[in-house]
């Protein structure tokens, strides 16, 4: 790896820096500020001992994993499937324990209807979460 291959010296201007918030913000939350509201109040329900930030770069790290997986031929059931069983790779950003939890909230948040923004209730993403628990379990 050459020097060059660092990002470090590379300066941005505040617009620049302003441009790319903006489209993380939107790729993040594409029905806007009223879904990032209702996440995050789901978020501090589900884990209420958790700061926002704690909670919501570990699921914003799990969507943009599944959202990469999803594109390849397998889809929906391949990228649960990884995410569940090579969380190893990403234990720094999210537990082993809560991995179930995190993917259960991202294909609530892909199946979210645009039109009224009701993510399901904590009790069905817990009950979601244990069952690809089970299914980790299985993969052992």
């Amino acid at each position: 790896m050459a020097l060059g291959d660092f990002q470090f010296f590379i300066r941005k201007s505040k617009t620049d820096v302003a441009d790319e918030a903006a489209k993380y913000e939107q790729w993040a939350f594409p029905h806007g500020a009223e879904q990032r509201a209702k996440l995050e109040a789901l978020l501090k329900e589900l884990l209420p001992k958790e700061s926002l930030a704690t909670s919501l770069i570990p699921f914003l790290t799990c969507k943009e994993l599944y959202d990469n997986v999803c594109k390849s031929p397998g889809g929906r059931s391949l990228a649960v499937d990884h995410l569940i069983n090579v969380q190893r790779k990403y234990k720094h950003i999210i537990s082993k324990k809560q991995m179930p939890l995190y993917v259960a909230l991202v294909l609530a948040d892909a199946a979210l209807d645009p039109e009224n923004l009701e993510y399901p209730p904590a009790a069905e993403i817990l009950a979601t979460a244990a069952e690809f628990e089970k299914l980790r379990e299985l993969d052992k």
